[in-house]
């Protein structure tokens, strides 16, 4: 049995600032999935949003994260978070995080270039060329593992987490299945961390990492955690259409720098849509894509940078370039296949601006949480900036708290599972789940297709609890009970929702209400 002082669970911006913010004082243990630097942070290709030029203001952010969020953005944690935007890029700045040099005389910060996205009304996106994420995480992991307070363990996923009912329902840390050894551990901490990212893997086409599978989101809601606007997904409009791409995200950047996209015959379709065209925010995107697919019967559509000078898109888009490249699409001179997939998780578990859940002792930070930030749509390049600004107010938080005396907690018991005889099982399951919720409740949704849904997910939900309570578990068993969890948060959110707005389109019900209110899901109460 290992003991922390702060466990964190995720690797991600949100488990690295939390985990950098306290090792200096506390003794922290740091769980991932895979290896430190596969979280989905990492995956981030355009940037992160922050007031940092002098035209810029805090007040025109947060318009343009109202906007994009369709009114039901949370006002006081647009402004908090969007108000320390500045001090959270200098902290990156002052870690050596590589952002990419102004060398046009545009907008620029401290000499960094500033490009726009979808959404924004100004220059105000800080980048390292169009891989973002990896430069941050790649400079922050190489701190952490460095550093003589911070615990990595690789190749560990949690289980369930522990919580105290003898007097309040406490987290006080989480059952641990070690992947490497095959066996389940028991961590306990005075404060545990939610940092696990979203649930992109609940659908067949997404652009997140495999490690996606709402673990988080899934564990907090049996400890007794309220969720809230999961019906917002949001789905990227440009995903890398081609049978050996997967995942492959083209950045919002593109369109930011005057990408064009168009039907296979070279018309510009946007225009039509929205009078921001290709810069309208993702959701009337992606929507707009989906729209043209169906109504032409198309396999994608196209992004087209083609026209700019070579040198340019070279220089702004290296990666997408060589990847494409590798496929047979030289992007300087012909147009990407591009189609939607599923991309962000809007809604999660709800949290203050400290990151307490509901359940005392326990955090959530980043896509894991809701804070009321992104509301119905997530403004592009606003995710990874909640990640540093809400891990460092919940560092500040955990550091005020008096130390408490852990109770005595029983190890894990697999006396009575057996080892699984029909693995087959667990992987037609998983394709069965992302199959149907990608069918019935996708970008466009109808009733019908909810109740659908949900009626397949309670005979999912029974199988997967029947293999969980008599065999051993695997990785692969923990995301799929994880993952049927977490979809069915998410259908019955969308069911919840009479209206349409921001991410969440229904066929029944088109119109967007005049009040904008914020769906709350809550658990049984947990008997003590």
């Amino acid at each position: 049995m290992r003991t922390f002082d702060v466990l964190i669970l995720g690797s991600g911006l949100g488990g690295m600032t939390i985990a950098l913010q306290l090792a200096d004082q506390l003794k922290v243990g740091l769980i991932t999935k895979r290896a430190l630097r596969d979280g989905g942070s990492g995956w981030a290709q355009g940037g992160i949003a922050a007031v940092l030029d002098g035209s810029d203001s805090s007040e025109l952010h947060i318009n343009d994260t109202q906007v994009a969020g369709a009114g039901l953005c949370d006002l006081d944690a647009t402004r908090f978070i969007i108000e320390n935007s500045k001090e959270a890029i200098d902290w990156l700045i002052e870690m050596g995080v590589p952002f990419t040099k102004d060398e046009e005389g545009q907008t620029s910060y401290h000499g960094f270039h500033l490009t726009r996205e979808g959404g924004h009304s100004h220059r105000r996106i800080i980048h390292a060329a169009d891989a973002t994420g990896a430069a941050v995480i790649d400079t922050l992991a190489i701190k952490v593992a460095a550093h003589p307070n911070i615990t990595v363990l690789e190749e560990h996923i949690a289980v369930d987490l522990i919580t105290d009912k003898t007097s309040e329902n406490r987290c006080i840390g989480a059952y641990v299945y070690n992947k490497i050894a095959d066996q389940v551990e028991t961590i306990l901490a005075q404060h545990t961390v939610l940092a696990t990212g979203g649930a992109g893997k609940v659908y067949l086409y997404t652009t997140n990492p495999d490690v996606a599978t709402g673990d988080g989101i899934a564990m907090g809601w049996r400890a007794g955690c309220r969720v809230a606007n999961m019906e917002f997904i949001q789905f990227h409009p440009t995903c890398l259409y081609h049978p050996h791409a997967k995942s492959f995200l083209i950045t919002e950047a593109v369109r930011g720098e005057g990408g064009i996209l168009r039907l296979p015959d070279g018309t510009r379709f946007m225009p039509n849509h929205d009078e921001r065209a290709e810069l309208a925010p993702r959701d009337i995107v992606a929507r707009a894509i989906d729209f043209e697919m169906k109504k032409g019967g198309f396999d994608c559509v196209y992004l087209d940078i083609s026209y700019k000078p070579a040198a340019f898109v070279k220089e702004h888009f290296p990666n997408i370039y060589l990847r494409c490249l590798e496929l047979g699409i030289d992007i300087t001179k012909a147009p990407i296949p591009v189609v939607p997939a599923a991309h962000y998780t809007c809604g999660g578990l709800v949290t203050n601006l400290d990151g307490q859940t509901d359940v005392a002792g326990l955090y959530g930070v980043g896509e894991v949480a809701c804070t009321g930030l992104h509301g119905a749509n997530r403004l592009a390049s606003n995710s990874l900036l909640e990640c540093m600004v809400l891990g460092k107010s919940a560092a500040a938080h955990i550091l005020k708290q008096t130390p408490r005396t852990l109770p005595h907690v029983a190890e894990w018991d697999e006396s009575r599972v057996t080892d699984p005889d029909e693995e087959v099982v667990i992987s037609h399951n998983w394709d069965e789940l992302r199959r149907f919720m990608w069918d019935y409740v996708g970008i466009v949704r109808t009733t019908k297709r909810l109740e659908r849904a949900l009626h397949r997910i309670e005979l999912l939900k029974s199988e997967i609890h029947e293999f969980y309570r008599n065999f051993r578990v695997s990785n692969d068993l923990i995301e799929l009970r994880n993952l049927v969890i977490t979809a069915e948060l998410i259908v019955r959110c969308a069911m919840a929702r009479k209206e349409s707005r921001g991410l969440h389109y229904s066929r029944d019900y088109p119109n967007m209400s005049l009040q904008a209110k914020p769906t709350i899901l809550t658990p049984k109460p947990i008997k003590k």
